[in-house]
């Protein structure tokens, strides 16, 4: 099981930059397609606000990965007094 939690914590630090980086090409991409200035303006705000929501998502990941593969999850408490 310890094995499989380093494996996921190598995953996860892969996929918290790769997920950032798919996401900010995307947003370049779209902004790039727009032909109105009202439309460049809605679609900056919306990625915006999409990349604001994601950006602390993708740190959770890469920490909680780092934390995984450092074996910080290896031993994990069965009831409050082993806190």
């Amino acid at each position: 099981m310890n094995a499989l939690k380093k494996f996921l914590g190598v995953i996860w630090l892969i996929t918290g930059p790769l997920t950032m980086a798919f996401l900010i090409v995307q947003a370049i991409q779209k902004v790039g397609l727009t032909h109105t200035d009202i439309e460049r303006t809605n679609t900056i705000l919306q990625w915006a606000i999409i990349l604001f929501i994601f950006f602390p998502i993708s740190i959770g990941l890469v920490i909680f990965g780092f934390y995984a593969l450092r074996g910080e999850y290896d031993r994990l408490p069965e009831s409050s007094e082993d806190i």
